[in-house]
C-alpha cells in the first residue's frame, strides 16, 4: 500500500484520543491529592504538593493541548519535539510524586 492509499485520519484521531485521556488521567491524579492533602487537614507539605502538582497539571495540560492542535493541522502530524515529550514526562513523574507526598 502507498502512501497515497494510506487513510491518514485514523492515526492523528488515535494520537489525540490518547492525549485527552492520558489528560483526563492527571487532572484525576492533581484533584485526588488536592483532595487528600485537605481530607488529612492543611498541613504546609501537604498544601506545597498541592500546589506542585496542580502546577505540574498546569504544564501537562499546556503541552498536550499544543500537541492536539497540531495533529488537527493540515497534512501529515510533525513529530513531537523532544523539549514537548521531555516536559510531558517531567509533569507526569512530578504529578505521582506529588501526590505520594499529599499522602503523608
Amino acid at each position: 500500500m502507498t502512501s497515497a492509499e494510506r487513510d491518514p485520519g485514523l492515526q492523528p484521531e488515535r494520537t489525540r484520543l490518547a492525549w485527552r485521556r492520558t489528560t483526563l488521567s492527571c487532572t484525576v491524579v492533581a484533584l485526588l491529592a488536592f483532595r487528600q492533602a485537605l481530607h488529612h487537614g492543611a498541613t504546609a507539605a501537604g498544601v506545597i504538593a498541592s500546589a506542585l502538582s496542580l502546577l505540574a497539571l498546569l504544564g501537562f495540560l499546556v503541552v498536550a493541548h499544543r500537541r492536539v492542535t497540531g495533529m488537527g493541522a493540515a497534512g501529515p502530524p510533525a513529530a513531537l519535539p523532544p523539549r514537548h515529550a521531555l516536559t510531558a514526562a517531567a509533569c507526569t513523574v512530578a504529578l505521582a510524586v506529588f501526590a505520594a507526598v499529599s499522602l503523608f
